[in-house]
């Protein structure tokens, strides 16, 4: 039979080879395989097209496998949890004799970014960063014209696991104990938690210095801390917290106890800590004790903490804080609000001082709280110049909820200064921007 040019209006034959197709238009298998060919030899075409279609279907069951292996991916990817949250704010403020070389001005910024992912309900990995800026800072601050600084921080990155029927905390974390009397900071930490009832105990373990790096020698906290929930409102605390240094006589011993209660009709808490133990050949035994307590718009606290009488008696009787401690109490003695130009006295750790504090706190409306205190301090053994108090401060807090978790703080603090902390009264105005998300 003479070779025939066949012109459909969607395939066309090459001339004399009915073997090889040129598909210009995409038709279906069927449609394909349905064709009456006019001459040529119909079974070899048909053998194959049918080799090309097996190849065909075998790529795309191949592409359906791969695609099942990426959704199986996606769908244990997307069963983790992306959890964001933060903290923010910039203060303006003005410190007036807190040194000697006079006032002291400064604008900042704090930025803190969380971020953790959670796997499932028993294990999550925390982590928390933080940037600083004084605006128009040098060095590494990103406050300086340009922006481009370097102020970048880790402050936390730790597992967060559920096993063995207790709760593991493994890393650099959040650790605060005694209300931050005792430590209250982030550090090199392994927690775990069990429970029991209406007992819940952790054992904490944490790095303070590694003496791999010179200069430095190991030092460890180990600490048990039951919680114990003795009652309708009443929780007891017992502590115990061993600060070691390997390589010196250096074995100091903390047991105490936290209490609080809480009612209807009011509040109260209280701290007690006895130090003992040996610090560098020098035997060591102190106390610390704190209370506080509200009722309706009235609060107060006290707190006590040994000084040492006699520095050269070969003993030491002042307490020794343990690293990390860190309690924030009055505006201008105690690291408050506003916290870098420190001042005279205890500031946040405390030790060889007593204060006493009474303010009330009231709110005029759904976004305006205002707070006013006042606090006698002074140091629980003589200075060198046989002075002990450290003066009245009077400190005044206004809050306004601008939203829901944007705040704005107006703070104004003053000092009648006693002989022992100087001759000048310090005072404190600022304000504070801050959210939290």
């Amino acid at each position: 039979m003479p070779c025939l040019e066949a012109i459909f209006a969607h395939i066309t034959f090459d001339s004399c080879n009915f073997g090889e197709l040129a598909v210009r238009q995409r038709r279906s298998w069927r449609q394909i395989e349905s064709i009456e060919f006019w001459d040529g030899p119909r079974r070899e075409t048909r053998a194959k097209l049918k080799v090309i279609k097996e190849r065909k279907m075998k790529k795309i069951i191949a592409a359906a496998a791969g695609l099942a292996m990426v959704a199986g991916t996606a769908s244990s990817v997307l069963a983790l949890e992306n959890e964001f949250g933060g903290y923010w704010r910039t203060r303006m403020f003005t410190q007036i004799d807190f040194q000697e070389d006079g006032s002291y001005s400064i604008v900042d910024t704090r930025t803190r970014l969380y971020y953790t992912a959670k796997f499932n309900e028993g294990f999550k990995f925390v982590n928390k960063f933080e940037m600083d800026a004084v605006w128009g800072g040098p060095g590494t601050s990103y406050g300086d014209v340009g922006a481009d600084g370097k102020s970048f921080e880790i402050k936390n990155s730790y597992a967060d696991v559920d096993a063995f029927g207790a709760n593991f905390k493994i890393g650099v974390q959040g650790v605060r104990v005694a209300r931050g009397l005792l430590i209250d900071t982030d550090a090199s930490a392994f927690i775990a938690t069990f429970k029991a009832g209406d007992i819940v105990l952790p054992f904490a373990w944490m790095r303070v210095t590694e003496d791999e790096v010179p200069g430095q020698e190991e030092r460890d906290h180990y600490a048990v801390l039951p919680v114990i929930q003795a009652g309708e409102g009443l929780t007891i605390q017992p502590m115990f917290i061993y600060d070691k240094q390997q390589s010196s006589d250096w074995n100091n011993y903390y047991v105490g106890a936290n209490v609080d209660m809480k009612t209807d009709a009011f509040s109260a808490w209280g701290t007690g800590v006895y130090q003992f133990g040996e610090v560098m050949d020098q035997d060591l035994s102190a106390f610390l004790l704190a209370a506080g307590a509200s009722a309706g718009p009235v609060h107060g606290q006290v707190f006590y903490a040994t000084g040492d009488d006699d520095a050269t008696d070969g003993d030491i009787d002042a307490f020794v804080n343990p690293a990390g401690a860190s309690y924030y109490w009055a505006e201008i003695l105690g690291a408050g609000t506003f916290d870098p130009g420190r001042a005279n006295g205890p500031y946040d750790r405390i030790s060889n001082a007593w204060a006493a504090n009474v303010g009330v706190k009231v709110k005029p409306s759904d976004k305006l709280t205002v707070g006013a205190d006042v606090w006698y301090a002074a140091l629980a053994e003589d200075n060198a110049a046989g002075e002990t108090d450290l003066g009245i401060e009077f400190d005044v807090k206004a809050t306004y909820a601008i939203y829901e978790n944007l705040a704005l703080d107006l703070v104004a603090a003053y000092l009648i200064a006693g002989d022992a902390y100087g001759e000048d009264d310090p005072i404190e105005v600022g304000a504070r921007v801050s959210l939290a998300f």
